[in-house]
């Protein structure tokens, strides 16, 4: 599990991060919202997972700048990797696996 959510997370913050701001800042047909919002979403809910597998309080993350997404999504995945038991895993895949469904 760790390693495939490894897997998925590198491939989705690459994506993000090679993504032009101006698609970013644009919802994909169909989809639920603004790509950078989706993005934002995800690394909220990495965060939250992170947290609880830590033991510490749930924080709101900072609202980064379209080209600094990428980065927070990769960071708040890294959390729940060093951190998480295999159900805070098996959530987060679930997490970015929607993101990508959502890009």
């Amino acid at each position: 599990m760790r390693a495939e959510l490894s897997r998925v997370l590198a491939l989705q913050a690459d994506r993000v991060r090679s993504m032009p701001l101006s698609q970013l800042d644009r919802a994909r047909e169909g989809a639920a919202g603004v790509r950078a919002e989706l993005v934002r979403r995800a690394a909220q809910a990495l965060a939250d997972l992170a947290a609880d597998a830590e033991g510490r309080p749930r924080r709101e993350l900072p609202r980064l700048a379209l080209h600094g997404v990428g980065d927070q999504l990769a960071v708040t995945g890294a959390d729940v990797l060093a951190h998480g038991d295999d159900a805070a895993l098996a959530a987060a895949l679930d997490v970015v696996l929607e993101l990508r469904r959502g890009l």
